[in-house]
């Protein structure tokens, strides 16, 4: 599961995220990224000076299944998105949103697919 520290809650912060982030698509999901904070953006999650954490949050509509499906795609990004949020700077916004692909997907094609999708965003995986 995600540590709450991580957890991208608010409207605001998913809509920075995919307005003004960068994406990258795949066939059962897109990856929606935006780094650290500026100069003029507050988080009025940090505490203190030091830098807030790496905040992610999923998008799974009804076009990916029913309620049952929707929360195990989920679930599954969750613990997708644990082992990686590391890789993200400090104050980065994550949003993942399912395709409607994702639903009939396992686990191992998610993982291959948010992989693909987070190395293409940091640099490592051209077109």
């Amino acid at each position: 599961m995600l540590p709450t520290e991580h957890r991208l809650r608010r409207r605001e912060d998913f809509a920075a995220a995919v307005r003004r982030g960068r994406r990258a698509g795949r066939p059962l999901l897109v990856v929606h990224l935006r780094t650290g904070l500026t100069s003029g953006d507050t988080d009025p999650h940090a505490s203190g000076e030091s830098a807030p954490p790496a905040r992610a949050g999923f998008v799974v509509s009804k076009a990916v299944g029913g309620a049952v499906v929707r929360n195990l795609v989920k679930r599954r990004l969750r613990h997708l998105m644990r082992d990686r949020i590391d890789r993200f700077g400090a104050g980065s916004l994550v949003v993942v949103r399912a395709l409607p692909g994702a639903g009939e997907a396992g686990h191992d094609q998610l993982a291959r697919d948010l992989d693909t999708a987070v190395q293409r965003l940091l640099g490592g995986v051209p077109r």
